[in-house]
C-alpha cells in the first residue's frame, strides 16, 4: 500500500468513514434498542426476560463472539495488503443488513436479534481495517488529533443523521391509523441509516490508497491459516511488552462499562425510566453534537497533559455519571438530558484517545493485525451489557445494574494508571515482521 503521512486528502477520507457508519451506531443507539424492548417485543417479554435485559445479553455475547474472528480478519489484511478492499466489503454487509432489519415484523425476536448480529459484525468488522489506516496515515505528533478529527466526523455526521431521524419521529403519531406512525417513522429511520452508510463509505473509499500488490494473492483458506498463525504468534510475544498488555487490559475494563452505556441507555430510558422515544432520541442527538467538540477538547487536553492524564480524567466523570444514573428519578426528562450532554462530551475524549494512544504502541507494520487483536479483547467489553443483563434480570430492574457499570471505570481506572506509556512506544523497535511472522528482536 503507499500512502503519504499526514496528507490532508487522505486523512479527509479516512475520517468520512467514520461520518459515515456513525449514522447506524446513533440510530443503534437511540432507535433500534427501544425500537426493539417497545415494539418488537410484544407483551411483558420473551423467554421471561424483559426486553431491556434480553438485548443487553444479546449486545454482550455478540461482542464475546466477534472476539474470535477480529484478530484474524485483521492479520489476513495486514499480509494480503488489503485493508480497503476489506473495509469495503464489511461495510456494505453491515449496511445491507440494515436495510433489512426495518422490515422485521412486530414479535419476531429471533429474526430481529439474528439480524441485529449481523449489522453489528459488518460494523465491527469493518472498523478493524478503519483503525488500521491510522498508524500508515498519521505520525506520532499528530495520530491524537487524526484519531480525534475522525471521532468528530463521526459525531458530527451521525448527530446530523440523527437530527433527521428525530424531525420524522417528531412529525409521527401515537395514533394506529395515522399515515405516518411512531413505530413506521422508527423503521424508516433505521432503514435511512444504511443507505448512509454505503452512500458516504463511497465518498471515503475514493480517497483512502489503493491495496497493495506486492503479496501474491492466497485462498481464503490460506489467509485464514495465515492469520490464525500470525494472530497465535503475537498473543504469545505480548507477554513479553507488560506496557502494552497492562494497557490492554485497562481499556477492556473500562470500555466495558463505556460500551454499556451506548448499548443500554436506549433500552434503559424506555424500560426503567419509561421516556418517550423523542426524548430518548434528543438525547443522543445532544450526545452526538456535544461529542463532537468532546473529541476536540480532549484532543487539546491530550497536548497539554498527554492522552493517558486525559482519559483518566474521563474516567472520573464516567463514575460520576454513573452513581447518578442511579438515582434518576422514573419519567425525569431533563435529568435524563442533563446526564446526556456530560456523557457527550467524555464519550468523545475516551474513545478518540484510547484509539490513538494505543495506535501510538504499536508498530506500523502488522497495524491491522494489532488492531485486529485490540478488537478482540475490545469484545470482551461484551462483558459489561452481560452483567447488565443478568444483574438487571436477577433483581427485575436496571438501576442496580446500571450502578454495576461504574466497577468498570473504577478498576480501568487504577490500572490504567500503572501504565508506562513511554516504556510501551519504545518496545514498537523491538518487533520485526518477516514473511508474515511477528518476530520480537
Amino acid at each position: 500500500m503507499v500512502s503519504a503521512r499526514n496528507d490532508q486528502r487522505t486523512i479527509f477520507g479516512w475520517a468520512m468513514y467514520d461520518w459515515a457508519n456513525s449514522a447506524y451506531i446513533t440510530i443503534f443507539g437511540a432507535v433500534i434498542g427501544a425500537f426493539f424492548t417497545g415494539t418488537i417485543v410484544t407483551g411483558d417479554g420473551y423467554w421471561g426476560l424483559s426486553g431491556e435485559a434480553l438485548f443487553s445479553i444479546l449486545v454482550g455475547i455478540g461482542s464475546i463472539l466477534l472476539m474470535l474472528a477480529m484478530p484474524v480478519l485483521g492479520a489476513m489484511a495486514d499480509y494480503s495488503d488489503s485493508k480497503k478492499r476489506f473495509l469495503r466489503n464489511f461495510a456494505f454487509v453491515g449496511a445491507a443488513f440494515t436495510l433489512v432489519l426495518p422490515f422485521v415484523p412486530d414479535g419476531q425476536v429471533p429474526l430481529f436479534l439474528l439480524v441485529v448480529v449481523i449489522t453489528q459484525f459488518g460494523f465491527v468488522a469493518a472498523n478493524v481495517f478503519y483503525d488500521g489506516f491510522l498508524p500508515e496515515i498519521a505520525s506520532d505528533d499528530t495520530i491524537d488529533q487524526v484519531s480525534s478529527k475522525g471521532f468528530a466526523f463521526g459525531y458530527l455526521g451521525g448527530g446530523l443523521y440523527l437530527l433527521l431521524a428525530l424531525i420524522l419521529i417528531f412529525l409521527s403519531s401515537d395514533e394506529p391509523d395515522a399515515a405516518l406512525t411512531e413505530t413506521l417513522a422508527a423503521r424508516i429511520a433505521i432503514f435511512g441509516s444504511g443507505i448512509w452508510w454505503i452512500a458516504f463509505s463511497l465518498v471515503s473509499l475514493a480517497r483512502l490508497p489503493n491495496d497493495g500488490t506486492t503479496q501474491e494473492r492466497r485462498s481464503l483458506r490460506e489467509y485464514a491459516a495465515i492469520g490464525f498463525d500470525r494472530t497465535l504468534a503475537t498473543t504469545t510475544k505480548l507477554t513479553r511488552f507488560p506496557q502494552l498488555l497492562l494497557f490492554v487490559i485497562a481499556f477492556i475494563v473500562y470500555n466495558s462499562g463505556v460500551g454499556t452505556v451506548i448499548a443500554v441507555s436506549g433500552p434503559y430510558a424506555e424500560d426503567t425510566l419509561g421516556l418517550e422515544l423523542t426524548v430518548i432520541g434528543l438525547a443522543f442527538l445532544m450526545v452526538q453534537f456535544i461529542a463532537f467538540f468532546g473529541a476536540y477538547g480532549f484532543g487539546w487536553l491530550a497536548n497539554r497533559i498527554g492522552p493517558k492524564r486525559s482519559v483518566m480524567v474521563s474516567l472520573v466523570v464516567w463514575i460520576g455519571l454513573s452513581v447518578m444514573a442511579f438515582f434518576l428519578p422514573e419519567g425525569s426528562n431533563a435529568g435524563f438530558l442533563a446526564l446526556a450532554s456530560i456523557v457527550g462530551f467524555v464519550l468523545g475524549g475516551v474513545q478518540a484517545l484510547s484509539r490513538s494512544l494505543y495506535g501510538s504502541m504499536i508498530p506500523e507494520e502488522a497495524s491491522a493485525e494489532f488492531f485486529g487483536f485490540f478488537s478482540v479483547f475490545s469484545k470482551l467489553s461484551g462483558i459489561g451489557p452481560l452483567v447488565f443483563g443478568a444483574v438487571s434480570a436477577a433483581t427485575g430492574s436496571g438501576r442496580a445494574a446500571i450502578l454495576s457499570v461504574a466497577g468498570f471505570f473504577i478498576v480501568g481506572l487504577i490500572l490504567l494508571s500503572r501504565v508506562d506509556v513511554e516504556e510501551a512506544r519504545a518496545s514498537r523497535k523491538q518487533w520485526q515482521f518477516e514473511g508474515g511472522e511477528a518476530e520480537v528482536v
